[in-house]
């Protein structure tokens, strides 16, 4: 582990922290209200193959409005649909937070197989200039203020009893954009972790 280094506070970046999520038709544990000793209960479907999946990007730097980016992608069993995201959304996710930024980018992630890939990482030193990429341990939620997006969204749609996996799309995307325009929710995501805008300072993982 090499010494703590601010890298965003010398180049001026956003500090952009990603990961991904996925939901089916079974809906996640969720409170709720009930008469006093008797559980309410919400039956569903919880079958059908298909499921949800969710990466996002939760964006800060001091002085400016934090921002949330992601994608939603729905996979519903056919043999033509990919079921899951690849490289390539990946790199299209960093471009379009970089052009909305408009600035220097140090991207924080786990070292999941599908950010290690050739493709990406010529993409990552091709754009050195303005990417930096900085991974975490192989499992540290705790860490990761996306996580606290991610429990948001399916504390929301916990008591959803979706008929159909396009209704869990549909309120997976409708709670996303609603944190979009929530820039304090964000910050509170990352002082979940322990971390505070303007005092992150990240350890490089060999």
């Amino acid at each position: 582990m090499a010494a703590g280094k601010s890298i965003a506070a010398e180049r001026g970046a956003w500090i952009v922290f990603e990961d991904e999520a996925g939901q089916s038709l079974t809906p996640p544990r969720a409170r709720t209200w009930g008469r006093r000793g008797c559980s309410p209960v919400v039956r569903v479907r919880g079958r059908g193959s298909g499921r949800v999946s969710m990466v996002g990007m939760t964006c800060y730097k001091p002085g400016e409005r934090s921002r949330l980016f992601y994608a939603v992608r729905e996979y519903t069993g056919r043999k033509d649909q990919p079921k899951g995201f690849g490289w390539r959304d990946f790199r299209h996710l960093i471009v379009r937070a970089r052009i909305q930024l408009g600035g220097p980018i140090v991207l924080i992630w786990d070292n999941v197989r599908l950010h290690l890939t050739k493709p990406l990482r010529e993409f990552i030193d091709a754009n050195a200039e303005w990417l930096t990429v900085v991974q975490l341990p192989t499992y540290a939620p705790d860490l990761n203020p996306t996580e606290g997006v991610w429990s948001l969204v399916k504390r929301d749609i916990g008591n959803l009893a979706a008929a159909s996996l396009s209704q869990v799309t549909r309120a997976v995307k409708h709670r996303l954009k609603k944190l979009q325009y929530r820039p304090d929710v964000i910050d509170g995501c990352l002082a979940g972790t322990g971390l505070a805008p303007g005092h992150v300072t990240f350890q490089a993982w060999a």
